[in-house]
Formats: C-alpha cells, sequence, structure tokens
C-alpha cells in the first residue's frame, strides 16, 4: 500500500533589492507517442531516417487527403491519463490551430483545446525521503506534430524535413503548483519516469521525443495561497513562457535567470509582459521570441474533417486493466517487501528496466545485500563503462549467485568483489568459478588458526602493542587475511586474534 503522507518542500525564494519573491511555475510537456505510424497517417515515426523518408500524402498536405485518426495513439493517450490518475474524457473533439508553420505543410495543427481527451490528474514529485509537492495536471490533449526546419546546410536557402510532420503527440499542462527550478526539473524526470514505466512515451529528450514549456512568474510571499483560495490568477505576477526546453539543467538555469530578469523589472517599476522566450545558455539569458498568443488568436474552430472522437468505458476499464504496477506502488513495495530505505527504492525503481533486473536478483534473497550489489556494484561498473542496465555483461541470475555464495558463507565480501569482476569480464557461473579457481572460503577454524598462531609467533613486538592498544589488533587480521590469499573467514580471523591476544 503507498504511503501518501509527506512533508511539502520549502518555497524556493530569491531576495530582490527590495522584497524577497516567490516563484510560480507551470508547465507543458510535448510527449512523442510510442506509435509505429502517425497520428493521421501511417507514415513511419521512425527516428533518423533519411529527411522526407516517412511522409504520406495526408502529411504532405496534398489535395483530397484527409486525416484519418490512429487508434493507437488514441489508446497511449488514455494509457497516460489513467496512469496519471486523471480523468477520461469519454467525449473529445479535435479542433484546427491556425498558426503559420514552414514545416507543416497544410498551413495549420490539427489538435484539441476546447475538448481534450483527458482531464484534471496529478503527479507526486518527490523532493527527497518524505518530502513531496503534488503537483496537478490540468489536461492531456492530443496533436500533431510540426517538422523541421534546417538552416545551416546552405547559405541561400532553408530546408524541410517532414518526417516528424503529423508525429503523434500528447501535450501535458499542469497547473502552476510548481514553486522552484528543482521541482521543475524534478516533476520533469517523474513524468518521464511514468510514461516510461507506461509505454507511451520513451522519454528521450535529446530525439526531441519529450520537451517542455515552462511558464514562470514571480509573486510575493502569500500571493500564491490568496490564489490557491479563489483560483483567481490576478494574484500571481505575469507569466513568461520559455519554449522548447529539452536538459533537466538547462530548465533549472532558465527559470532562475527569467525570474531574476522578472524581478528587476518589477522592482524598476516596470510591467512584466506576457511572451513567449528562448533560453541562451551560452549568454545565461533569455530573449524574446514573440508575443505571447492567447486562444483567440490562433482561431481555433473544429476540424471539418474529422468527427467528435467517443470511447466508450468498457475500452478505458479494459486499459486500466492491463496499466503496469507504476513507480510509486512499486518503490513502496520494494521497500516493504524487500525493507530498502527510500533512497535505494528510488534508485532502484528510476527506470522500469532496472527495477526488473533488480526484482530478479532479489527473488529468495536478502533484499537488501541484493540492492548493495545491484546500485554499488554493477551500477558503479556499468558506470565505469559508459553502459546501461539493458546492456550489462552480468545477468540477474549471476549476480543472484554471487550473493548465494556469500550468504551460504562460501565466498567473503572481498572474494565476491573479485568474482564479480570476473563474471563481468569473462562470463560464467559463479559457483563453477569459485570452484576451479579455487576460491572458495576458508572456514576450517583448525586452519585458520594455524596461520593466526604464526603470525604471532613471527611478531612478538606487535603483540605487545596491541594487548596496550586493542585497535592495534586490525594488522594481524590483514596479514592472516593475506597469509591465507584473503580466502579465510573473515569473522573467524577476528574472533581467533582477539582470543590469541588477550588469552
Amino acid at each position: 500500500m503507498l504511503d501518501l503522507t509527506y512533508d511539502t518542500p520549502k518555497v524556493k525564494t530569491i531576495a530582490g533589492a527590495k522584497h524577497d519573491w516567490e516563484l510560480v511555475i507551470g508547465m507543458e510537456v510535448h510527449a512523442q507517442i510510442a506509435s509505429n505510424a502517425k497520428l493521421f497517417s501511417g507514415a513511419s515515426t521512425q527516428f533518423g531516417a533519411e529527411p522526407n523518408a516517412n511522409v504520406a500524402f495526408v502529411d504532405a498536405a496534398m489535395p483530397g487527403m484527409l486525416p484519418v485518426i490512429n487508434e493507437y495513439c488514441v489508446e497511449q493517450a488514455v494509457r497516460t491519463g489513467l496512469g496519471l490518475k486523471a480523468a477520461i474524457n469519454l467525449n473529445s473533439a479535435f479542433d484546427r490551430k491556425n498558426y503559420f508553420y514552414p514545416d507543416l505543410p497544410q498551413g495549420y495543427q490539427i489538435s484539441q483545446l476546447y475538448h481534450p481527451i483527458v482531464g484534471e490528474g496529478e503527479v507526486l514529485v518527490e523532493m527527497g525521503a518524505g518530502v513531496a509537492r503534488l503537483v496537478r495536471i490540468e489536461r492531456i490533449h492530443i496533436e500533431q506534430d510540426a517538422g523541421k526546419s534546417i538552416h545551416d546546410m546552405d547559405p541561400n536557402m532553408s530546408f524541410v524535413d517532414l518526417n516528424r510532420t503529423g508525429v503523434a503527440l500528447m501535450e501535458i499542462v499542469s497547473r502552476p503548483d510548481i514553486r522552484g527550478p528543482e521541482e521543475a526539473a524534478a516533476f520533469l524526470t517523474k513524468l518521464r519516469q511514468i510514461v516510461r514505466y507506461l509505454g507511451t512515451c520513451n522519454g528521450d529528450m535529446q530525439s526531441g521525443a519529450m520537451r517542455a514549456d515552462v511558464n514562470v512568474s514571480i509573486c510575493l510571499p502569500g500571493a500564491y495561497e490568496r490564489y490557491q483560495e479563489t483560483q483567481d490568477f490576478s494574484h500571481l505576477g505575469t507569466r513568461c513562457e520559455i519554449k522548447n526546453m529539452n536538459s533537466m539543467r538547462f530548465i533549472q538555469q532558465a527559470i532562475e535567470v527569467e525570474a531574476r530578469r522578472q524581478i528587476a523589472i518589477v522592482e524598476g517599476g516596470g510591467k512584466v509582459e506576457q511572451e513567449t522566450r528562448l533560453y541562451d545558455p551560452d549568454k545565461g539569458e533569455t530573449r524574446s521570441m514573440r508575443s505571447k498568443e492567447e486562444a483567440h488568436d490562433y482561431r481555433y474552430f473544429p476540424d471539418p474533417d474529422l468527427l467528435p472522437l467517443e470511447i466508450e468505458q468498457a475500452w478505458v476499464d479494459e486499459i486500466a486493466a492491463s496499466l503496469p504496477e507504476l513507480p510509486d506502488a512499486k518503490k513502496a513495495r520494494f521497500m516493504g517487501d524487500f525493507g530498502l530505505t527510500d533512497y535505494d527504492a528510488s534508485v532502484l525503481t528510476a527506470e522500469v528496466d532496472t527495477a526488473a533486473f533488480f526484482e530478479d536478483v532479489a527473488q529468495g534473497r536478502d533484499g537488501k545485500q541484493a540492492a548493495n550489489w545491484v546500485i554499488n556494484e554493477l551500477f558503479g561498473r556499468l558506470k565505469k563503462d559508459d553502459r546501461d542496465i539493458t546492456d550489462s555483461p552480468v545477468s540477474p541470475a549471476q549476480l543472484g549467485g554471487i550473493v548465494d555464495l556469500i550468504a551460504k558463507g562460501d565466498i567473503s565480501g572481498k572474494i565476491a568483489k573479485d568474482l564479480f569482476e570476473i563474471v563481468y569480464t569473462e562470463g560464467g557461473d559463479p559457483a563453477d568459478i569459485v570452484e576451479a579457481r579455487g576460491m572458495k572460503q576458508v572456514t576450517d577454524t583448525g586452519a585458520i588458526e594455524a596461520a593466526v598462531d604464526e603470525i604471532i609467533a613471527a611478531n612478538p613486538a606487535q603483540v605487545e602493542k596491541a594487548r596496550e592498544n586493542p585497535k592495534l589488533a586490525g594488522w594481524f587480521v590483514g596479514q592472516v587475511m593475506k597469509a591465507t590469499g584473503g580466502k579465510a573467514n573473515p569473522k573467524a580471523v577476528n574472533e581467533l586474534v582477539a582470543k590469541k591476544l588477550n588469552g
């Protein structure tokens, strides 16, 4: 059962020359729907194809070509809404957004304004153990993406690649509930995690599969609380939108820069103008792109080529029944079933592949030890080699085999690390490797005692010092481990050294 008790994080404040200011942030996240075909055509959505290779007649706006809705894209949007605990609208509709895109041949975008497919939902954004902010989702609507204009291939001409034209997007719109740069990055990270678990978007920000428009405004302390009570936006400052952000680090930088710009304007007696801006990370500034349009500026009207979209509750219920276990629930289960800390459970559930790998390792074993081996040894080695869990040379069965050998006392922790390196680089069954290479831990107390006696007899001066200062007993333990090639049971060595020195 998921524990929803948490403390709310402190609101980010920035000190101005005259006042302390709070930040109010909302985000519009564009997530490419994971589908093999586009929203209104059968053209491929493959990334990296030759320019204009994935273009159907309707994408190119050829005369007489009509859009046909891709049912799977609708299903993916519904699945996303359910994953965000959102209301699913059984009746929705598509509208034309009249805005000139040089890389959208039809001259308008098919989107949803008045009747979106998904209504209000929520995302729990964790900011540390027991600290979280609940960010409300206002809506999710489906729309088509534009293509790509290329300006750096010729000094006199621009080129257009229509491969992305018509690709299905979900625009996930949050309420202005985010209160700082770190929260904004954490919100996008959590949203990305959820859609990847759901399989509705791959979340690849580098390829443009997920990008965000960030709305930033400032207000004096107490103003946000008045907005919450009244839902009157006049209590908040004028917002500016920072367009097309695809980096968590740049999002945080851009919010900080834009907030300070607005503070300087207001405290200087000026007025913040509502507009769309771009962030320049090289100059560390935002710059004006265009004045912010309102809905009426786009002359929205119902798309005459597409009937209203009507779906059945039974179909929604069927999709709901097929949802996978989502990150919050999985994290809570890992903490309960395997006794993991909040931090370890968060790390292991960050990616669905990582969670599955850990669970395979931990089944029937000590969960904490399994977590330590996955997080510390495996993740550390993979990071060193710039690999991820899907490309791991060590399988869950192999790592579980190492954990089993430690639990049975066949190998010590030190030997286990040597064994892990062999399995990582050479492969093989851990138990067979231990047997073949003579790596089994020495548990015969007689053999260990003989080694301890030999070390003590050879170092009488060290014995006297250790009897005066018991902390020096560790030197003898180290010498015994060295003499036995690290194979002696460390617990037995410590006990025998203490006994002999104090005897």
